[in-house]
Protein backbone atom coordinates (compact mmCIF):
# COMPACT_ATOMS: atom_id res chain seq x y z
CA UNK A 1 0.00 0.00 0.00
CA UNK A 2 1.09 3.54 -0.78
CA UNK A 3 0.82 6.68 1.73
CA UNK A 4 2.30 9.82 2.11
CA UNK A 5 4.67 10.73 5.16
CA UNK A 6 3.28 13.35 7.32
CA UNK A 7 5.22 13.63 10.33
CA UNK A 8 8.59 11.77 11.61
CA UNK A 9 10.25 12.43 15.02
CA UNK A 10 13.97 11.05 14.39
CA UNK A 11 14.44 10.37 17.94
CA UNK A 12 11.89 8.54 18.55
CA UNK A 13 11.91 6.85 15.33
CA UNK A 14 8.06 7.11 14.79
CA UNK A 15 5.47 9.50 12.67
CA UNK A 16 2.36 9.39 11.13
CA UNK A 17 1.39 8.82 7.11
CA UNK A 18 -1.46 9.78 5.43
CA UNK A 19 -3.44 6.94 3.32
CA UNK A 20 -4.09 8.02 0.09
CA UNK A 21 -8.18 9.22 1.76
CA UNK A 22 -6.21 11.75 4.21
CA UNK A 23 -6.59 8.94 6.82
CA UNK A 24 -3.57 9.45 9.39
CA UNK A 25 -2.40 6.13 10.42
CA UNK A 26 1.02 6.51 13.48
CA UNK A 27 4.15 4.00 13.17
CA UNK A 28 6.29 3.06 15.30
CA UNK A 29 10.20 2.93 15.54
CA UNK A 30 9.92 -0.89 14.90
CA UNK A 31 7.84 -0.31 11.35
CA UNK A 32 10.30 2.73 10.79
CA UNK A 33 13.95 -0.16 11.50
CA UNK A 34 12.20 -2.56 9.54
CA UNK A 35 12.01 -0.51 6.29
CA UNK A 36 16.01 0.32 6.69
CA UNK A 37 15.61 3.86 6.29
CA UNK A 38 17.76 6.56 8.24
CA UNK A 39 15.57 9.56 7.49
CA UNK A 40 12.33 10.38 6.49
CA UNK A 41 10.53 13.71 5.15
CA UNK A 42 6.85 14.96 4.83
CA UNK A 43 5.59 14.91 2.02
CA UNK A 44 7.82 11.57 0.72
CA UNK A 45 5.89 8.89 -0.75
CA UNK A 46 6.42 5.72 1.16
CA UNK A 47 5.16 2.16 0.81
CA UNK A 48 3.88 0.47 4.23
CA UNK A 49 2.52 -2.89 5.20
CA UNK A 50 0.16 -3.12 7.45
CA UNK A 51 -1.77 -5.74 9.81
CA UNK A 52 -5.29 -5.11 10.96
CA UNK A 53 -8.18 -3.31 10.33
CA UNK A 54 -10.42 -0.06 11.16
CA UNK A 55 -9.38 1.28 14.40
CA UNK A 56 -7.19 -1.84 14.92
CA UNK A 57 -5.05 -0.99 12.06
CA UNK A 58 -1.42 -0.81 12.26
CA UNK A 59 1.67 -0.44 9.71
CA UNK A 60 4.81 -3.25 10.29
CA UNK A 61 6.58 -1.30 7.49
CA UNK A 62 7.52 2.12 6.36
CA UNK A 63 9.87 2.10 3.28
CA UNK A 64 10.31 4.36 0.10
CA UNK A 65 8.23 4.51 -2.53
CA UNK A 66 10.27 3.48 -5.89
CA UNK A 67 9.02 3.36 -9.59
Amino acid sequence: MQATAYTYDPDSRSGQVLLDDGTPVPFDAAAFDAGGLRLLRPGQRVRIETEGDGTALRITLVTLQTF
